[in-house]
């Protein structure tokens, strides 16, 4: 985990704008120095990924925040073509999905997913930040 002083990157994957607008507010209220690049679905964070891979891989994000349902492309096919892919081959980025599904084929097949951290329950709060970075900054 970098120190307190150094900025923390952030990915938000998710197609619901008004959503964003809110995870951002309490992210940055929650962690002081963060950088946030909002994708709307997972083709177009896939693409964002891949420029930032090819111009300097150590600007990968720290956290990709991954939300299940969008549309063009999901959270398991946005899984399944950054592995494909190898975006992160040093895995510097943590991915967490962050979603308001409720059933647990969704939250099983998250924990089946190496690449996945955790799945973490909408609405964010900043209580919910503050333990996910907590929680990372004790691994």
């Amino acid at each position: 985990m970098s120190s307190i002083n150094q900025p923390v990157s952030i990915l938000l994957v998710d197609d619901d704008e008004i959503n964003n607008f809110i995870s951002i507010k309490l992210i940055k209220k929650a962690l002081l120095n963060t950088e946030i690049m909002a994708c709307l679905n997972g083709r177009f964070a896939i693409d964002q990924l891949l420029s930032i891979q090819k111009k300097d891989p150590s600007k990968l994000p720290d956290y990709i925040l991954l939300d299940i349902n969008m549309p063009i492309m999901n959270g398991w096919e946005f899984l399944d073509e950054y592995k494909r892919l190898n975006i992160d081959p040093l895995g510097k980025s943590k991915i967490y999905i962050i979603s308001s599904s409720v059933f647990s084929n969704d939250i099983n097949k998250a924990r089946s997913y190496p690449l996945v951290k955790s799945f973490i329950s909408k609405p964010l709060s900043v209580e919910k930040i503050k333990e996910m970075f907590e929680t990372e900054k004790q691994l």
